[in-house]
């Protein structure tokens, strides 16, 4: 569709590339925004997903706009684990995950979801909480998935998507959410904004 707008995802997950796949979007161009992720002094778990997914995108509008692209949507989102008001980090360490991981055996936490859209029509946002329990994790299955490596640069050192959704015993809200964009909402956002979000949807085959 020649007429739509522009659409750049701030983000280089391939994650997030896969669930836009999943529903027909490709995005034009990927721009992986690097900011601060460091949680503010008694920054809710909701508040910095909210505030990171709002400056990812600033970021972005702001590197187009000094290429003089002025017309584009730029898509961003963050994704936040929490256990009540304690953040949980992007584990980059065995001793990060393996931290993470002995504190969600057993119990429920908190994912936090939020996307942002921003373009000429200003900035859009919505946040989604989903409930996540894990089951009791024995040292064995700790110590098999940490040798697994696949939490590394995940939000409460774990994917969900991966050999960690063994561990899930409950959820509720939004499982694509948890793997870092909430459909549902993602494509409310973009429709409200122009975007032709069914355009690709012709043709396609149901798996």
């Amino acid at each position: 569709m020649a007429d739509r707008p522009v659409l750049v995802l701030a983000s280089g997950s391939p994650r997030r590339l896969a669930l836009l796949a999943q529903v027909g979007i490709a995005p034009d161009r990927l721009m992986p925004a690097d900011v601060d992720e460091t949680p503010g002094r008694r920054e809710l778990p909701r508040t910095l997903a909210r505030r990171l997914a709002r400056t990812k995108a600033e970021v972005a509008l702001s590197r187009l706009a000094g290429e003089g692209v002025a017309d584009a949507l730029v898509l961003a989102a963050d994704t936040v684990v929490a256990v009540g008001r304690r953040i949980l980090p992007k584990a980059e360490t065995f001793e990060e995950a393996e931290d993470c991981l002995a504190l969600l055996s057993g119990r429920a936490h908190r994912v936090f979801t939020a996307v942002c859209l921003a373009g000429p029509r200003g900035v859009r946002e919505r946040l989604v909480d989903t409930r996540v329990r894990f089951k009791r994790l024995s040292r064995s299955e700790m110590d098999a998935y940490l040798a697994t490596g696949e939490w590394q640069g995940k939000a409460g050192g774990y994917a969900i998507q991966g050999f960690a959704g063994g561990f899930v015993v409950n959820l509720v809200g939004s499982y694509q959410s948890v793997v870092g964009l909430p459909l549902a909402e993602t494509l409310g956002l973009l429709e409200g904004a122009g975007y032709p979000v069914r355009a690709g949807w012709t043709g396609g085959t149901a798996p």
